[in-house]
């Protein structure tokens, strides 16, 4: 495992010789330490990215040479999955199983894009002019260079989303992992450097958001800050980068509705009602945490989901069965707690989970779901981002996308029931910048990724990734002799 941060090719050590502690959330245990990167190590690493881009060979590499790098990088991470995933698990928390998946979805996510970058070869659009006497064509350029930032719910895939069109597209890059969990993201830079990518490319520092995160968002040498995480972060990079007038992508925060109508096969609602709250401990940004039901069905799937919540398996993640692991830390651990005690003091009832006192150690807390709460109450309101649930029944199709749409995120939504025109009929009256019909969570490379209102800026994944890192310049020739401007006329 490294420990040192990865600058222009090399693995260096911060100039003050602090150290982070990495430590396992199923058993506390402190099993490793990483660099953390000052301001310092900052300016280096975007010197590093701004002389590779400016006068390096990497943007101006056809894309099907991109392509190769981007191949090897992502063969190098799956000649390493079952090592990787063992590390992400006990950096995280997560089930092997979850970090296997997510590991093989990274890969998949830089074969993705090596394929887009060969596509941008030649790629030119010819502009049709009201003016014969000019053509005007668009090309697209990369952007520059580019901090990515990226959250601890999925350490490498997120670094992935990120990493791999800004690559593609001819982009250098600064990786800043979450400080909880930057072990995987430090080995995508042993993999980089396998695959020899030019130095400077690609750099990663880990370290604290509030230091070298600061630092590399207010850097004036910087083109581009894409960011995953919480609103209130969010907020500062845009105030930061707006100095320099940064290209800003975000993707923050959401508290998603899932809306399960009567005539719905009530086995199949609890199953993905279980998947889009549990799944990672619940740690996700898109979960669907509120629930509503149409009062027929809401009594018996009620029932069935506090049942079927009481049998999930919580244990280490690599411990095998675990469906449910801790919290990845002791401060992720306490905040879920108060929403839940919060909840409670604001009128909600807690039908089943909270705090697990089954282990000695760790951050657990049992699968919870919560009724009674208001509309109004910090529960039904605020992402938790953890394994809570709020359920509540509603009477008429309009009612439910009202309480749907009411909230000031817009991540995402899901709609289930047995009548298509009706699930097509509320998918396009959602509020929200991901849909899903009779799911809830399944996310794919190819399909654009991002939320409406609060929930961020811009897409992610598929071609609308690539787009973020990316400028369009118009060139317009004359092509006729005949003088135009008036001045030049008789």
């Amino acid at each position: 495992m490294q420990d040192k941060l990865f600058i222009d090719g090399q693995w260096v050590a911060p100039a003050d010789g602090m150290t982070l502690p990495v430590i396992d959330p199923a058993t506390e245990e402190v099993f490793h330490e990483i660099a953390a990167a000052g301001a310092a190590e900052a300016d280096t690493a975007v010197k590093a990215a701004r002389e590779a881009f400016d006068h390096g060979p990497w943007p101006r590499l056809p894309g099907k040479e991109r392509a190769k790098y981007l191949r090897a990088m992502a063969q190098g991470i799956r000649d390493r999955l079952p090592e990787l995933a063992r590390m992400e698990t006990r950096d995280n928390g997560k089930p092997l199983p979850e970090s296997e998946w997510d590991l093989a979805d990274a890969a998949g996510c830089f074969d993705f894009y090596a394929d887009l970058a060969e596509e941008l070869d030649g790629e030119v659009e010819e502009v049709k002019l009201g003016d014969a006497r000019f053509i005007s064509k668009a090309v697209r350029e990369p952007l520059g260079v580019a901090v990515a930032i990226v959250p601890w719910n999925y350490p490498l895939l997120m670094a992935s989303w990120k990493v791999a069109p800004a690559l593609a597209a001819g982009c250098t890059m600064i990786l800043k992992p979450a400080e909880t969990t930057s072990l995987t993201a430090l080995e995508l830079g042993v993999i980089a450097d396998a695959a020899g990518l030019p130095k400077g490319v690609l750099n990663i520092l880990s370290g604290k958001g509030s230091v070298v995160g600061q630092a590399l968002i207010e850097h004036s040498h910087v083109d581009k800050v894409a960011f995953t995480g919480s609103g209130p972060v969010g907020s500062r990079i845009m105030a930061a980068g707006a100095k320099d007038i940064k290209r800003i992508s975000l993707e923050l925060g959401g508290k998603s509705p899932f809306v399960v109508f009567a005539d719905s096969d009530i086995e199949k609602a609890v199953e993905w009602i279980m998947f889009g709250i549990f799944w990672n401990q619940g740690q996700v940004c898109s979960a669907t945490s509120r629930v509503l039901v149409e009062a027929p069905l809401y009594p018996k799937l009620l029932e069935r989901l506090v049942k079927e919540a009481k049998k999930i398996k919580m244990g280490n993640g690599l411990d095998a069965g675990t469906l449910l692991g801790p919290l990845v830390n002791k401060g992720q651990y306490e905040d879920v707690l108060r929403h839940i005690d919060r909840a409670v003091e604001q009128g909600a009832t807690v039908v089943c989970g909270g705090k697990y006192d089954g282990f000695d150690k760790g951050f657990w807390v049992t699968p919870t779901i919560l009724t009674d709460m208001a509309l109004d109450s910090d529960a039904w309101v605020e992402e938790i981002f953890g394994p809570v649930v709020c359920i509540r029944p509603f009477e008429t199709e309009e009612e439910a996308i009202r309480l749907a749409n009411d909230s000031r995120f817009g991540l995402a939504a899901a709609v289930m029931s047995a009548d298509d025109e009706r699930c097509e009929r509320v998918a396009a009256a959602f509020r929200a910048g991901i849909v899903w019909i009779n799911c809830s969570q399944p996310t794919f490379t190819e399909a654009p990724w991002g939320g409406y209102k609060q929930s961020g800026i811009g897409r992610e994944l598929g071609r609308w990734g690539l787009d973020n890192y990316l400028e369009t310049k118009q060139i317009t020739r004359l092509v006729s002799d005949e003088p135009w401007a008036w001045y030049l006329k008789d």
